[in-house]
C-alpha cells in the first residue's frame, strides 16, 4: 500500500486555468461569477489575480476589450454559460471588428447533454454560436489540454489583425484531477505571439515613389497606429515627411492634436484635395466614407474622388476592399513604417508649400471660428460650452484617460478636446456601438492607475450605468460627466398621432444621475454652468474619487444621430 507520503500530488482544470493564464502573464480578469465558474473567480482572486466583477457581462466584455487594446495583450472577459455567454458576445464581436485583443472564456454545460439536447441547465452549444462572430473559437474538455486551449486563443487574439477568441470550458472540466508535475508540464508559455512582419523591398519602393511624386499628400492615422505603440516611428515619419496628418478619433494623441501638421480642423478641405493618401492603420470603412464619393471629392457615393492610396496593413484582403490601393504595404505597423523611413534617406523633398499653407489657411480659419464658438456662455449650457470646461480639463491633465460615446456627445467632443499622448482617447470605435463606456472607463482605471474622465451622451449611457456601482465597489479614480438634455438626440421633440406616452426619444424631464452615484456612495454632482463643470471636474481629478457630474445642457442643443443622419432611411429618403 502507498503511504502519503509517497502519493502523487494533485492538481485540478481550476488552478491549471489559472497557472496557464498568470504564465501568460494575464492577471487581470473582468468578468461575472456564477455557475459554473463562481470558484473559479474566488481561486483566482486567491491566487493573486485581480478579478473585476461587473453587474452585467456585456460590460465586463467591453473592459477586456479595451484592456487588450490598451496593453497589446489579451484582455480576459469570463462570464457563466448560456445567457452570460451571449451577454458577453456583443463585446467579443466588437472586439473583433475593432481588431481588439480579447479572449471571452465561458462556463458552459456538459457536452454529452448538449449533444443530444437532452435539457441541461443552460443549455447551449456555445462554440457553435461564437464561431462567426470571432477570430477563432476553441473547447477544451480534458485538463492535460487547458494549456493548449489557453495558447492558442492568446496567438490567435493578438497575432496578424488582432480580434476576439472564444474559448469554451464546461463545467465537468473544472473538477478534473491531474497529477501536478505533469499538469504543470502541460501548461505553455507562448513565444512570441505577434511576431514582426516585415513588407516586401518592392512594396516600400512603389510606396516611396508614389509618395515622391505626390503635389498634395495626406497621412490618414487609424487607431490602429495607435495599438501599434510605434509612436516614434510615426511621428518621425510625419514631421521628416512634412506632409498633413489626420488623425481618426483613437489615433487623436499620437502626436498632439496641437501640432502644427495635424489637420483635422481642415478635415472637410484636405480628403477631397489630397491626390496621395498614406493610410497607416486605418481602413477605408463607412467611417472615411468607403474612400469614395463628395467626401473625398466623387461625384456620388458610387464614385472614388481620383485620389492615390498607400495603404499600410497587416492584412493582404484589406487592400482593394472598397477602391483601389495603388501601393498596398503588407506588414506590421512598426515595420512597415520604419522602412519607410529607411527608405526616404536624408534629403527627403517636403511637399510644395502651395499645399501646406493652403491646409494651415482653411486650418486656422476654422480654429479661430471654433474660438469664437467656444466663448459664448449660452444658459442653459450647449455641447460647446460644456466640452470647453473638458477640452481645458484634458489640456491640463494629458495623462487622464477620455472615454467617450453617445451620438452628440461623440461627435462634439471628437472634434472640440484635444489629445495630447496616445491611447488616451477611448471611444466607440468602428461599429459605433452604445454602452461602451462603463466597461471602458473601468478597464482604462484598473490598467493605467491614470483618472478617467468619461464624457457620456444620457442616451448611451443608460446601456452601462449600473457599473457606477463597480467604479464605486472598486473605488476607482473615474470622472463621469453625463451631457443631459433630456432625451436621445434632443429631448424637446413632441408624440406624435394624438399618443399620450412621450416620445420615444425622450426621457424623465430633469432626471438626477448624480444621485445614482451617490447611492452608490460616490461623488454626486449637478452641474447646470460652466464655472460649476469646471470646479466639479477639478475636484473630481483632484480627490480621484468616483464621481458622477449631471451636466444639465439645453434639451434643443442636439441633432438627430449626430453627423450621420443621413444613414438613417427616412432622412436620407428626404434628401432625394
Amino acid at each position: 500500500m502507498t503511504n502519503d507520503s509517497q502519493a502523487s500530488e494533485l492538481t485540478d482544470g481550476f488552478h491549471l486555468v489559472i497557472e496557464a493564464l498568470k504564465l501568460n502573464g494575464i492577471t487581470n480578469i473582468y468578468g461575472l461569477p456564477g455557475i459554473p465558474v463562481t470558484d473559479l473567480t474566488r481561486m483566482m482572486q486567491e491566487e493573486g489575480m485581480r478579478v473585476i466583477s461587473f453587474r452585467h457581462e456585456q460590460n465586463a466584455g467591453n473592459a477586456a476589450a479595451i484592456a487588450g487594446f490598451m496593453t497589446g495583450k489579451p484582455g480576459v472577459c469570463l462570464t457563466v454559460s448560456a445567457p452570460g455567454f451571449l451577454n458577453g458576445l456583443t463585446a467579443l464581436a466588437n472586439a473583433t471588428t475593432n481588431c481588439f485583443p480579447m479572449i471571452l472564456i465561458s462556463g458552459s454545460s456538459e457536452r454529452e447533454i448538449v449533444d443530444l439536447q437532452q435539457g441541461d441547465y443552460e443549455e447551449m452549444d456555445q462554440l457553435a454560436i461564437a464561431k462567426p462572430l470571432c477570430k477563432a473559437a476553441f473547447r477544451v474538455l480534458n485538463a492535460e489540454d487547458i494549456g493548449v486551449g489557453i495558447a492558442r486563443a492568446i496567438r490567435s487574439a493578438v497575432s496578424g489583425r488582432p480580434g476576439g477568441v472564444y474559448l469554451d470550458l464546461p463545467a465537468k472540466l473544472f473538477g478534473q484531477a491531474m497529477d501536478a508535475a505533469a499538469g504543470k508540464a502541460s501548461l505553455i508559455k507562448v513565444v512570441d505571439p505577434a511576431p514582426r512582419q516585415i513588407p516586401a523591398p518592392d512594396a516600400v519602393k512603389r510606396a516611396l515613389d508614389l509618395l515622391k511624386s505626390a503635389k498634395k499628400p495626406l497621412i490618414l492615422l487609424g487607431k490602429g497606429a495607435a495599438y501599434a505603440q510605434a509612436d516614434a516611428d510615426i511621428k518621425t515619419l510625419v514631421e521628416k515627411s512634412g506632409i498633413p496628418y489626420l488623425p481618426m478619433s483613437m489615433a487623436k494623441g499620437i502626436l498632439p492634436d496641437t501640432h502644427e501638421q495635424c489637420a483635422s480642423a481642415a478635415r472637410s478641405f484636405v480628403l477631397p484635395e489630397a491626390d496621395v493618401v498614406l493610410l497607416v492603420g486605418a481602413r477605408l470603412n463607412w467611417l472615411l466614407s468607403h474612400g469614395k464619393g463628395k467626401t473625398w471629392g466623387g461625384k456620388d457615393h458610387k464614385n472614388p474622388g481620383g485620389q492615390k492610396f498607400i495603404q499600410i496593413d497587416i492584412s493582404p484582403t484589406e487592400a482593394d476592399s472598397n477602391v483601389a490601393i495603388d501601393a498596398p504595404l503588407v506588414g506590421d505597423i512598426g515595420s512597415c513604417v520604419s522602412a519607410l523611413l529607411a527608405g526616404m534617406g536624408s534629403s527627403w523633398a517636403k511637399p510644395p508649400t502651395e499645399w501646406t499653407s493652403a491646409v494651415a489657411e482653411r486650418k486656422n480659419k476654422n480654429v479661430a471660428k471654433m474660438a469664437e464658438t467656444l466663448a459664448k456662455d449660452p444658459s442653459p449650457m450647449n455641447y460647446h460650452s460644456s466640452l470647453n470646461v473638458v477640452r481645458d480639463i484634458i489640456k491640463a491633465n494629458p495623462d487622464a484617460i477620455l472615454v467617450n460615446e453617445g451620438a452628440n456627445a461623440l461627435d462634439f467632443t471628437r472634434s472640440i478636446v484635444d489629445m495630447y499622448k496616445p491611447r488616451k482617447r477611448l471611444d466607440v470605435g468602428t461599429w459605433g456601438v452604445m454602452g461602451i463606456g462603463m466597461g471602458f472607463a473601468v478597464a482604462a482605471a484598473v490598467e493605467s492607475g491614470q483618472p478617467v474622465i468619461a464624457i457620456e451622451g444620457d442616451s448611451a449611457f443608460g446601456f452601462s450605468g449600473m457599473e457606477v456601482e463597480t467604479i464605486c465597489r472598486y473605488n476607482l479614480p473615474v470622472c463621469i460627466v453625463i451631457m443631459n438634455n433630456n432625451g436621445v438626440y434632443r429631448g424637446d421633440e413632441l408624440a406624435r398621432g394624438g399618443s399620450k406616452d412621450p416620445s420615444p426619444l425622450v426621457f424623465v424631464k430633469g432626471a438626477r444621475y448624480d444621485k445614482l452615484m451617490e447611492a452608490f456612495g460616490g461623488v454626486g454632482v449637478q452641474a447646470t454652468t460652466p464655472a460649476e463643470l469646471r470646479r466639479a471636474m477639478e475636484d473630481a481629478i483632484k480627490s480621484r474619487k468616483p464621481t458622477l457630474i449631471n451636466a444639465v445642457i439645453d434639451e434643443g442643443a442636439g441633432t438627430e444621430s449626430g453627423r450621420i443622419t443621413s444613414l438613417n432611411p427616412t432622412s436620407a429618403a428626404k434628401k432625394k
